[in-house]
């Protein structure tokens, strides 16, 4: 174990010596498919996401639905394949027949959850629209808050039946004749929180979970069910309340959810670049839960995992709950809108690469979320719509990082942070997509003063040549982009060389790097 910072004496100098790390990488070994929808984000009734967000009728850049051109563009730059839907909070007192039928018939509601009015404007059938033109897929969450069985047969009628029912012919006699085809479902949100409207111990909502879930399948055996899981690791109920609800609903859901947010309240960005290593720790310990609930109730189903919010959120967390209390009742207030930093980039960016290295149990992630609330893509009023930090890292892990996940290890320097006794200067990820014939190494340097050379031997990649080098670096761990500059993104580097199986390269401090291998063309006889 390499200490965090080491000399020899000579004499009376002291010479630093230069930190090294090294991985190995098997290009024949995979460990799991990525499934894409790892890459998809989430888009709430709150504050900006959805009026001024996505949809503004007024804006320059609007199209004949109200939807911002320029927002659907960058949207599609990040190729989100699934995005959640009405909510989040917002979900557990929303009527969703609120938002079907002609526009100016719908009401004006209360949303208890963020003390705004909701004016309806935007409903299913729009969203979806909208969906559409992002290339996307709706993950669509049901209130089990203030409603109940019932009301989510309904609504899945209403998506998803053809014709000739009830809420079927209801949503043919709005104009929607095809069915929406939604086949993955979010059984309530956070349901373990005692914030949330209609929170329910771990029995009463696992039995009311479970006989929603049998009803739903009934409607359509096709659909994909997601129960609540903690909202964050940090709850007291945690993780036996993933033991107490499956216990229940194990054989009737295909996939349990997580949360988790992190931040740096403190000022500590050591601890906070770390965070990760929480992450993997709370994967796996769900993993282990329903590893148990399996066990014990003899069954072959192995249960996977819904990671539908993640993300950095603290930078506006005091003033949201100040503007909530003291002016409450507005539409679209701005809300959430953190700026983010470099640092909070590099965070983000580890966090996903620690969600693609579990690809094998986590098979739908959501960044939350996706326009202006805690997103990598803020708008303003009259103006553009630009990416934040956090765009780029997003951005480049659901480009490169797609296909399997390749076998990996890594020999690196460590230090010590305030919640973690041994952090690793650097983690790596490989991923290979065959279909575009690349290899992609993504690496953090979260040293946050020390250069590391990294030496990675690619076993079974002699076929392969070096295409393309990125790093994500800032010599200011708190620049920030705005809507008229963009000092941080990824840049082209070309500090690696790559020969015999054998890529060489030295790390930045507290940088991420993206090393993109494509095979050798072969003549044709």
């Amino acid at each position: 174990m390499t200490s965090r910072t080491s000399g020899i004496n000579k004499g009376m100098n002291m010479k630093r010596i230069q930190k090294q790390a090294y991985a190995y990488i098997n290009g024949n070994l995979e460990k799991a498919i990525i499934d894409n929808r790892v890459f998809g984000s989430f888009i709430e009734h709150l504050g900006r996401a959805v009026y001024g967000g996505i949809y503004q009728p007024d804006h320059p850049s609007a199209d004949t639905a109200g939807f911002r051109q320029d927002v659907i563009t960058l949207v599609k730059d990040l190729h989100v394949p699934i995005i959640r839907y009405p909510g989040g909070n917002f979900v557990s007192n929303y009527h969703w027949e609120d938002g079907v039928g002609p526009v100016e018939c719908r009401p004006r509601r209360l949303d208890l959850a963020w003390k705004s009015i909701e004016t309806n404007a935007i409903g299913l059938h729009e969203f979806y629209n909208w969906i559409l033109k992002v290339h996307s897929q709706i993950l669509m969450a049901i209130n089990l808050g203030t409603r109940g069985i019932a009301d989510a047969c309904n609504l899945v009628e209403y998506c998803n039946i053809p014709s000739g029912s009830k809420y079927s012919d209801l949503r043919v006699s709005h104009g929607q004749k095809k069915p929406y085809g939604i086949k993955t479902w979010c059984l309530g949100n956070e349901m373990d929180g005692p914030w949330q409207i209609g929170h329910k111990t771990a029995e009463e909502y696992g039995r009311l979970a479970t006989e929603t879930a049998k009803a739903l399948k009934q409607i359509d055996p096709q659909i994909e069910l997601v129960c609540c899981g903690s909202s964050n690791s940090k709850m007291p109920t945690y993780p036996s309340w993933e033991a107490e609800t499956l216990d229940h609903l194990y054989e009737y859901v295909d996939y349990i959810s997580m949360h988790q947010y992190y931040g740096n309240e403190d000022g500590d960005s050591e601890n906070f670049l770390a965070s990760s290593l929480d992450m993997d720790d709370f994967i796996s310990t769900v993993c282990a839960t329903c590893d148990y609930i399996k066990a014990k109730h003899r069954s072959p189903k192995t249960m996977n995992i819904c990671f539908d919010e993640w993300n950095v959120w603290f930078h506006s967390k005091k003033n949201d709950d100040n503007a909530m209390k003291e002016a409450p009742w507005r539409v679209a207030p701005s809300l959430l809108e953190d700026i983010y930093t470099f640092e909070d980039a590099l965070v983000v960016a580890s966090l996903l690469m620690t969600i693609i290295k579990h690809a094998n149990r986590v098979k739908i992630a959501c960044l939350a979320q996706l326009v202006n609330v805690i997103a990598p893509i803020m708008t303003e009023k009259d103006g553009t719509a630009w990416t934040q930090t956090i765009f780029y890292p997003f951005q480049a892990l659901s480009v490169y990082g797609r296909g399997v996940v390749l076998e990996s290890n890594i020999d690196t320097p460590v230090h010590t942070t305030k919640d973690h006794p041994i952090v690793p200067d650097i983690e790596v990820l490989a991923t290979k997509d065959s279909e575009m014939g690349t290899i992609s190494i993504f690496v953090l340097n979260r040293n946050l003063t020390d250069s590391i050379d990294l030496r990675c031997d690619l076993h079974g990649c002699d076929h392969y040549i070096l295409s393309k080098q990125l790093i994500l670096h800032s010599d200011n761990l708190h620049a920030v982009n705005g809507p008229h500059s963009t000092p941080v993104y990824l840049e082209n580097q070309d500090c690696a060389t790559f020969a015999d199986g054998n890529l060489v390269t030295q790390l930045l401090p507290a940088s991420w790097n993206i090393f993109i291998l494509h095979q050798k063309r072969v003549a044709l006889e």
